[in-house]
């Protein structure tokens, strides 16, 4: 049988991708290939109601692991509830779904070697040929762009007692800072079940997961919270895009191959966010009138420069944030952004920020050097390779 489609990489953005296609198109000869045992790693995912459609909604909720109405900031002279709901997603539940869904479609523990536009190499020399080929392997090591980092250890806690909490806290930025702005996100699960991570927006990619780790038993303590079990613990490392050159960035590795998820620099630039890009891709390719390598390269790429050209206010905003800023004061930066409208900061989650929203986020006085901030107003390099994300 002749395969249409073969994605290589079973996170989140080709698993998605998979699972719509299968949707939209049962018939459609595709194959999911993962190096791992299961799909999503080890991972939460989490969004905003308004960053996806009703119909997005509709047709991503059985993944969805919970939901909860609102969620709340913590700053040093800021605490704050904001509205709109809140979803995340698990990758033991991503797995179970889209693993039942494409059934032996799926092929799990399969290492690949090489990828090109119309075929992939396995280890072991077997050659898989297709109509087209999606690289989503994730780990954006680039020397076309600037870079800084988030990075975070997270660990779900089985509690003694109910923690209390009425929603997720997005930002606890009470905490001390180190490493650049620090801050404490918490996800309840359940009465007393929590996924509690360390977050550090950081000029280095260095990731000690014990510190972390620490500070996550400290966190607890000082909420009260006694720690009956830990389930699980996660850790990564994101990028935060400061600049660059998106189209150097698509003249690395291999020419001509589709490209999905952080591979093809599809997240929020300045939160990390990955999903509602992930969504919208699948969407886009679900909706397209060819599937063949070179129509899927164009959209592929025609996606991720569109969204680089329109994100460079976002950019801008991440130089202020790493460059202007002392790292031990970062936090007054999203300090002073979570004083805003709530209306301005769904548009900023959701990466569709109005000019009348950026004069906002600009005027008055910053909070940070103004000499330092001014120098961030330009991305005029194509920075050299940087240190790897390990």
């Amino acid at each position: 049988m002749t395969t249409d489609l073969i994605l290589v990489g079973g996170g989140l953005a080709n698993s998605l991708i998979a699972y719509r296609l299968h949707q939209r198109n049962p018939r459609l000869a595709l194959q999911l290939i993962e190096r791992e045992p299961a799909l999503g790693g080890n991972h939460v995912w989490s969004f905003h109601d308004h960053d996806l459609t009703p119909e997005q909604h509709e047709w991503i909720a059985p993944l969805v692991e919970c939901s909860w109405a609102t969620h709340e900031v913590r700053f040093p002279r800021l605490r704050r509830r904001l509205g709109g709901g809140y979803h995340a997603l698990t990758s033991e539940r991503l797995h179970r779904v889209v693993a039942a869904t494409l059934g032996s479609s799926l092929r799990l523990r399969c290492a690949v070697a090489r990828v090109h536009p119309s075929s992939v190499e396995l280890v072991g020399g077997a050659v898989l040929q297709a109509a087209a080929v999606l690289d989503g392997r994730g780990d954006l090591r680039s020397a076309a762009l600037d870079i800084g980092f988030q990075k975070f250890v997270g660990r779900w806690l089985e509690l003694e007692q109910p923690h209390g909490l009425r929603g997720p806290i997005l930002m606890d930025a009470t905490v001390e800072q180190r490493d650049g702005f620090r801050f404490v996100y918490s996800l309840p699960f359940g009465p007393r079940l929590v996924h509690v991570e360390d977050t550090r927006y950081s000029d280095t990619p260095r990731l000690d997961p014990a510190q972390l780790g620490a500070g996550i038993e400290q966190y607890a303590a000082v909420q009260g919270w006694a720690v009956h079990a830990v389930h699980r613990e996660e850790h990564g490392v994101l990028p935060i895009v400061l600049g660059g050159d998106i189209d150097a960035f698509w003249e690395e590795g291999e020419a001509g191959v589709p490209r999905t998820g952080v591979r093809a620099a599809l997240f929020h630039p300045t939160t990390g966010y990955s999903l509602p890009e992930a969504v919208r891709l699948a969407d886009a390719i679900g909706e397209a009138s060819r599937l063949d390598a070179a129509a899927l390269y164009a959209l592929t790429r025609r996606r991720s420069t569109d969204r680089w050209r329109r994100d460079g206010f976002f950019r801008l905003l991440n130089r202020m944030l790493f460059r202007a800023a002392d790292p031990a004061r970062r936090y007054l930066v999203l300090q002073r952004f979570y004083g805003l409208s709530e209306t301005l900061i769904r548009r900023f989650y959701s990466g569709r920020l109005t000019r009348a929203d950026q004069v906002r986020l600009l005027i008055g006085k910053p909070p940070v050097p103004m000499l330092r901030a001014l120098s961030c107003l330009f991305d005029r390099h194509v920075p050299a390779a940087r240190e790897s994300v390990r």
